[in-house]
């Protein structure tokens, strides 16, 4: 842990977080998980059994707490009001866990943050004593505002959520992250190891991803590939790149050539 992810004053050693929905079972998101790496595991609470359903599968027997964080997200709520009851069922569900990802969704063909929502449950859930990681556009100033209100974490999307489409923003998203005091994970969008590298290189903190682990060919080949282009992104990015230039520099110096 020489470069750890520090959230809400826990660190972790993987800058990947995964998503548990829609791989073809159980088994399956388990052994995905694993290739990945990753330390922090998100888990829709409106779609998934951790308990609620005693006569179900439960997940957190695959994905157990004391391996993984946990992370319950509002995924499907259109509006505060259900994303901060279904933050306070969360915590019910895992014995006073604190630490949440809030989504709340414009609509359903973009799956879109509303942000006049987003901004009313995120105050409300942070003066409830929660830890709120906060999924929002890639307007910087919406992600100044929610990490003045004490979000522990900001997460900008890279493109429409289960989309694919990549990094479509990255000079937004490099906006919030020069201006940024707590963790910039790109949330939605990615949809290959390329896209997770270039997440890394701009600075980010972390990258956050489900479908384009769980809808790939092979979903446990690629968690592993995923891993590897967080991790190589980031030492990229610690490394510094090259500067670009608008002509040539050659690879040998000219100086002492034998002519």
């Amino acid at each position: 842990m020489s470069d750890p992810l520090h959230i809400a004053g826990k660190s972790y050693s993987s800058r990947l977080l995964i998503g548990t929905g829609k791989y073809k079972d159980f088994d399956e998101t388990r052994d995905a998980i694993e290739a990945s790496g990753a330390e922090i595991v998100t888990v829709a609470i409106r779609r998934t059994n951790i308990g609620q359903n005693a006569d179900e599968p439960n997940l957190l027997d695959f994905v157990t707490p004391d391996k993984y964080t946990i992370l319950p997200n509002t995924a499907g709520c259109f509006n505060a009001e259900d994303a901060v009851r279904t933050c306070k069922l969360a915590r019910e569900l895992l014995d006073g866990h604190n630490l949440v990802k809030l989504e709340v969704l414009g609509d359903q063909k973009t799956l879109y943050p509303n942000i006049a929502h987003t901004l009313r449950a995120a105050r409300e859930l942070v003066d409830d004593g929660f830890q709120v990681m906060v999924y929002t556009n890639d307007d910087p100033i919406v992600a100044q505002e929610l990490e003045s209100m004490g979000c522990v974490a900001v997460m900008p999307l890279g493109s429409l959520i289960g989309s694919g489409l990549g990094i479509l923003n990255p000079h937004s998203i490099l906006l919030i992250k020069e201006q940024a005091r707590v963790p910039i994970i790109v949330d939605a969008g990615v949809g290959t190891p390329s896209d997770s590298a270039l997440a890394m290189e701009l600075g980010c903190d972390g990258v956050l991803m489900n479908s384009a682990i769980a809808h790939a060919k092979q979903p446990v080949l690629m968690a592993s590939a995923m891993k590897k282009a967080i991790e190589a992104g980031r030492e990229g990015f610690l490394a510094g790149r090259m500067p670009k230039r608008v002509y040539a520099n050659p690879s040998s110096p000219a100086e002492g050539l034998v002519s």
